[in-house]
C-alpha cells in the first residue's frame, strides 16, 4: 500500500551557524528592523490567545503595531493554558545546584530523544531567563522560599531543580498576567479583540498569508480578515485522540486550514502521554483529568509486586510493593521523563498488577512525605490539586494513595517552522505548541509554559519584524478574489456539512474515532497496528460524510456545526499521524514502535536512517508528500538514553 510520496529535502535557511551561544544574538541583529511610525500602518492577526497568543499580542501592540486578535472562547482568559499547574522552566539557578543555560539545552535535546533543533533549544534555554523576569514584573505570584527567593521544584527529565510555580496553578497564573497585558492594549486601542471567533480558512495573496475567514459562533457570520501577516498560536490537536487532558474545545481545524494551503505539518505522530492523569471511570467520559508532574517531586509511584493483588493498598506491606520507577531508574527514580514513566506504568498494568478499575491505574503514594513534611507541608505545595483529585474521585489523597494512569497530553508535532518560526508560506508564523520546534520527540514537564512565553514574548517580535521590513505590501481587502473564494470555500463546506443530514452525532464518530486512535497509534504503535488504524479512519471518514447529523442551520449558535467542522479535520489529522508513524520505523521518545525496542524494553531509536524531521506536504485527493529536514548535533550528540 502506497501511503506517501518522498520529496525534496528542506532545510532551515534561517538559523545562524557558528557558536550557539551567539546564534540568537546574531539572528537579532541582522533582521531588518520596523521604524516606530512604519509599525503603526502594518496590522497583523493573531489567532488563539493562550500564553504563546496573548503574549505575541500585548507585546506586538506595544510595539506599535495594529493587532486583530481572534479566540473561540467566551474571554481570551479562557484559553487552554489556563489548566497548566506545575510549573515554568528557567535556568536561573537560583538554589546554586548545577544548573546553566547549557543544562537546559542539554537536557530538553536529550529529553526529545535527540529530534529536535540544537539552535531552537539553545535559543528556548537563553530566553528562559528573561521569562521569569518578565512574569515578575507582571506580578506573577511565584512561590517563593523562606529568604524571598522564588523558589523552585524539580520536574522530569532533570537532576536540578529549575521549575518555577505558583502552587499548581502556574498556567493561570502566568496567563492572567498575559491577559492583563492584552488587555491594557485592547484599553489603549492598539488591539481588536474577537472572541467567540473561530478561523475557518487561510487566506493566501500573492504566495503570502494576508487574512483570514472566520465565523462568528454567535450569530454564524462569516468574515473576512485582512492583514499584512498572521500568527497562528492555536494550541495542539491531542483531542484527535476524543479522551485526552486538553479542553474539550482544543482542535487542528487552523492549522489544518493552513496546512491545505501548502504550510507543511512536522512530526505529526509525536505526541505526548502524560504519566500522572486520573484513570478512565467509565464510558460516558468526554475528557480526562491531568494531576501535575510536580506531584512526583514527594510522590512515590508503584504497584503490588504480586499479580491480581487486589487489597487495599494501605494492607499492601513495603515489602510487597513494587517502587518500580525507582527500582529500574535509580538515578532519576520517579522524576524520569514523561515517555518513560507512561511507558513503565503501561508495562506494570500489562503485567496484570494494575490497581484500580480494570487494573489501569497505579499508585502515587504521599504517606512518606507526609511523614516526613507534615501534612501542612504537602497542603502549601499542593493542596489545590489534592482537593480537586477529592472532587473528581470521592477519595482523600491525604489517607489513600492518589490513582494515575498515562493519557494524551500534549503534541510535539505541528506546523513546520523556521528559526524565525515563518511556516512554508510567507507570512504565516507559528507559535507554542502550534508549531513542532523545540521539543522533539517528546517533551520535558515545566516546558511548555517556557515555549509558549518564549516564542510570544521575546522571538516572535524580532523575527516578524524581519519579515514586515521586506515590505510594504500591496493593500488588499475583502474584495480580493483570493479572499472571495476563500469565504465561499468556508460556505460550501458549512452547508455541505448541513446538507448530509445523517444518523449518528458528531460525538459518536469523534469518540470511534479517538478509541482507533489510541489503540495503534497511543502509547504504542505497530505497523500491523498501524495499517489496520489507517484502513479504518479511512472506512470511518467515508461513514462521517454519508452519515452524521449536524441538527439546526448556520444562522447563528450552533454547537454541533462547530464540533463537525473540527472532527472532519480530525478524520484527515488522523491518517497523516498514522502514516508518519508508519514510515519511522525507529522508537524515540513519544513514538514507541513495538519493533523497535531495545532487550530491556526501552525505545531504540535509528539515528542512521531517522534523524530529521518529517515535514508532510499536503497531497489533496492524493498522497502527502514528505519533506526530509535532517538534523545536525554538534553540541549534544547522540546516545542512548538513559535514566538509569
Amino acid at each position: 500500500m502506497d501511503l506517501y510520496t518522498e520529496g525534496d529535502p528542506i532545510a532551515d535557511a534561517k538559523a545562524p551557524d557558528g557558536p550557539i551561544e551567539t546564534r540568537w544574538e546574531r539572528r537579532r541583529f541582522e533582521a531588518k528592523l520596523v521604524n516606530p511610525a512604519n509599525r503603526r500602518k502594518l496590522t497583523v492577526i493573531v489567532v488563539g490567545t493562550g500564553l504563546a497568543g496573548g503574549s505575541a499580542a500585548a507585546t506586538l501592540a506595544e510595539q506599535g503595531y495594529q493587532v486583530k486578535s481572534y479566540c473561540y472562547q467566551d474571554s481570551p482568559r479562557r484559553a487552554h493554558s489556563i489548566a497548566a499547574q506545575g510549573g515554568i522552566n528557567a535556568a536561573k539557578n537560583y538554589r546554586n545546584d548545577g544548573d546553566s543555560v547549557h543544562r537546559l539545552f542539554y537536557d530538553t535535546v536529550k529529553g526529545g530523544d535527540f529530534r529536535s533543533r540544537e539552535s531552537n533549544v539553545h535559543r528556548l534555554a537563553e530566553v528562559s531567563v528573561n521569562i521569569i523576569d518578565q512574569c515578575v514584573a507582571q506580578g506573577v505570584p511565584f512561590a517563593r522560599e523562606y529568604g524571598g527567593l522564588l523558589d523552585t521544584r524539580s520536574f522530569g527529565g532533570a537532576q536540578v531543580q529549575r521549575t518555577f510555580y505558583a502552587r499548581g496553578q502556574t498556567g493561570q497564573q502566568l496567563l492572567l498576567g498575559a491577559y492583563q497585558a492584552l488587555e491594557r492594549q485592547i484599553g489603549l486601542g492598539n488591539v481588536e479583540m474577537n472572541a467567540r471567533h473561530e478561523m475557518l480558512e487561510l487566506i493566501i495573496v500573492d504566495g503570502r498569508a494576508r487574512g483570514i475567514v472566520v465565523r462568528d459562533l454567535v450569530t454564524g457570520e462569516i468574515t473576512t480578515e485582512m492583514a499584512d501577516a498572521v500568527v497562528l498560536a492555536s494550541g495542539g490537536y491531542g483531542n484527535v485522540f476524543y479522551l485526552s487532558t486538553n479542553a474539550k474545545g482544543c482542535n487542528v481545524t487552523a492549522s489544518w486550514r493552513a496546512h491545505r494551503k501548502g504550510a507543511y505539518f512536522a512530526n505529526p505522530c509525536y505526541t505526548q502521554i502524560h504519566p500522572t492523569c486520573i484513570p478512565v471511570s467509565g464510558d460516558h467520559q468526554s475528557k480526562l483529568t491531568l494531576m501535575s508532574e510536580s506531584l512526583r517531586n514527594d510522590g512515590r509511584v508503584w504497584v503490588p509486586k504480586a499479580k491480581g493483588d487486589n487489597r487495599a493498598p494501605r494492607d499492601i506491606p513495603e515489602d510487597e510493593r513494587d517502587y518500580y520507577l525507582e527500582r529500574i531508574y535509580p538515578s532519576f527514580g520517579n522524576l524520569v521523563p514523561r515517555d518513560i514513566a507512561s511507558r513503565a506504568a503501561k508495562n506494570v498494568c500489562d503485567e496484570g498488577r494494575g490497581v484500580g478499575p480494570g487494573g489501569l491505574g497505579v499508585y502515587l503514594d504521599f504517606a512518606d512525605a507526609i511523614n516526613r513534611l507534615g501534612r501542612k507541608a504537602i497542603e502549601a505545595k499542593y493542596g489545590n490539586l489534592f482537593e480537586m483529585y477529592e472532587r473528581i474521585t470521592g477519595e482523600d489523597p491525604y489517607q489513600v494513595p492518589m490513582r494515575i494512569y498515562p493519557a494524551v497530553h500534549y503534541t510535539m508535532g505541528g506546523l513546520w517552522v523556521d528559526y524565525d518560526l515563518q511556516s512554508t508560506i510567507p507570512g504565516l508564523f507559528v507559535i507554542g505548541e502550534a508549531n513542532f520546534s523545540d521539543h522533539g520527540a517528546n517533551r520535558l514537564g515545566a516546558s511548555a509554559l517556557m515555549q509558549g512565553l518564549a516564542d510570544g514574548y521575546f522571538v516572535l517580535p524580532n523575527t516578524l519584524a524581519n519579515y514586515l521590513a521586506s515590505g510594504p505590501f500591496d493593500k488588499v481587502d475583502a474584495s480580493h478574489p483570493a479572499a472571495v473564494e476563500a469565504r465561499a470555500t468556508v460556505e460550501d463546506r458549512l452547508q455541505r456539512l448541513l446538507a448530509i443530514n445523517g444518523d449518528r452525532t458528531v460525538d459518536s464518530f469523534h469518540r470511534e474515532l479517538g478509541q482507533i486512535m489510541w489503540e495503534h497509534c497511543g502509547m504504542e504503535r505497530s505497523e500491523a497496528g498501524l495499517r489496520k488504524a489507517i484502513d479504518e479512519i479511512r472506512t470511518l471518514r467515508d461513514e462521517f460524510w454519508q452519515r452524521v447529523r449536524v441538527p439546526g442551520d448556520g444562522e447563528g449558535l450552533n454547537q454541533s456545526l462547530e464540533k463537525a467542522g473540527r472532527v472532519a479535520d480530525f478524520f484527515e489529522l488522523a491518517e497523516l499521524m498514522c502514516i508518519d508513524a508508519l514510515h519511522r520505523e525507529e522508537s524515540c521518545g513519544g513514538h514507541f514502535r513495538a519493533e523497535h525496542q531495545t532487550p530491556d524494553g526501552e525505545a531504540q531509536r535509528d539515528d542512521e536512517r531517522f534523524a530529521y524531521v518529517a515535514a508532510w506536504e499536503y497531497g489533496g485527493t492524493g498522497q502527502p508528500v514528505l519533506h526530509k529536514e535532517d538534523l545536525k548535533f554538534e553540541y549534544v550528540h547522540p546516545t542512548q538514553r538513559s535514566y538509569k
